[in-house]
């Protein structure tokens, strides 16, 4: 491999995988950003992204490093270092969050099937799950060229966007920003999305094979919180211009869209989205796959092929969209998101941050060649 690529794999690649599976399609219509964030006022939302753009690189220096430690490429094998013979209650919990998820980026990608180009709703609900399903099959590979690819699209269009609202709405954002006081509310806002959203730094795990030293870990940790925040950013000025009004908005992209009055970028924002609801939910059914893969591998046969990772994803995405209509989307979103983020907390960050953080400090890590064979 070349020198370049290589170094892009270990230092660049797991923050943009990190930023796939966080953005979802609540973070990329901006909705997310005006629950958490807004409500702070444009300073204090500010205040708050930083706050979860710090945790965010913390837990993943760490998440990281002990994945190196351990030789953890799949979420199987890190729990079972790190909870040992209580690793399953870590697959349950994402098992409930993938059904969640998986739910509700179909869902949004009928409503852009529909909003754009009057499809039925099943229709855009089917060409993300055709679209998933096209990259999970394929391995490594191929999710990690979706990551980089996707990424450079989602920057440039949220760039164009903050441009395009500097241009048409500078002076609004300038007020909302000089005008309105720091508002409490912004660190819990900050914690809270961070939390959320931190089980990222586990799904990704398959790109640490790429990892060959503790240095690598830890600049690709600082770099994860950076890269995922950064559309946020940019995205989150642009919408101060219609602060406070903005916060009421059940679409707020929609609406910044709509304001600016170009029909081309709403196209391209739309595309954008599903871009963004594609690798998200890509990288999780991945994150399966994989775990899938290591065991297979363990019981002593081939690697998995195209063909199960195949059955595999279809059996995944069809289950999961059956189980949420089958209990209920809109219950599964109100109950279940509150429960998985403590699930999260006690599961996955208290453990990695006093037994994982002592571990990684106390113990050698595996040789570079036994990570580089993984």
């Amino acid at each position: 491999m070349a020198p370049k690529a290589d170094w892009f794999r270990r230092l660049w690649l797991p923050g943009l995988a990190f930023k796939a599976v966080v953005i979802g399609g609540g973070y990329a219509t901006g909705r997310e950003l005006a629950t958490f964030f807004m409500a702070s006022g444009p300073r204090g939302g500010l205040l708050g992204m930083a706050l979860a753009m710090t945790v965010w690189s913390v837990v993943c220096i760490v998440t990281f490093l002990f994945s190196v430690q351990t030789g953890s490429t799949d979420y199987r094998t890190f729990f079972r270092h790190l909870l040992g013979p209580f690793w399953p209650a870590f697959e349950i919990t994402f098992i409930f969050a993938m059904i969640v998820i998986l739910a509700v980026f179909a869902a949004a990608a009928g409503a852009i099937g529909h909003a754009l180009f009057g499809w039925p709703m099943l229709a855009g609900s089917l060409m993300l799950i055709a679209s998933i399903t096209l990259f999970a099959t394929f391995g490594n590979e191929s999710v990690e060229r979706l990551f980089k690819y996707v990424s450079f699209f989602l920057y440039a269009t949220y760039g164009v966007f903050l441009v395009l609202s500097l241009t048409h709405f500078g002076g609004r954002i300038s007020s909302a920003f000089g005008e309105n006081a720091l508002k409490a509310g912004w660190f819990a806002g900050g914690l809270s999305y961070a939390g959320y959203n931190v089980i990222g730094a586990v799904i990704i795990l398959p790109v640490m094979r790429h990892l060959r030293s503790r240095k690598d870990a830890v600049v690709a940790g600082l770099l994860a919180g950076p890269l995922a925040m950064l559309p946020a950013i940019l995205f989150f000025v642009s919408m101060t211009a219609f602060y406070p009004a903005i916060q009421t908005q059940v679409l707020p992209s929609d609406f910044m869209l709509k304001q600016l009055d170009i029909p081309l970028l709403r196209l391209i924002f739309q595309a954008m989205i599903f871009a963004a609801l594609l690798e998200s939910g890509t990288g999780q059914i991945h994150a399966i796959n994989e775990r899938i893969a290591r065991t297979y591998e363990a019981g002593g046969r081939k690697t998995l092929s195209n063909r199960a990772r195949l059955c595999n994803t279809v059996i995944i995405l069809i289950g999961s969209v059956f189980a949420a209509d089958r209990i209920g989307l809109v219950a599964l979103i109100a109950n279940g998101y509150r429960w998985l983020s403590f699930a999260v907390l006690a599961i996955f960050v208290l453990p990695l941050m006093t037994v994982g953080l002592w571990r990684v400090c106390r113990r050698p890590p595996l040789p570079a060649s036994t990570l580089v064979s993984l």
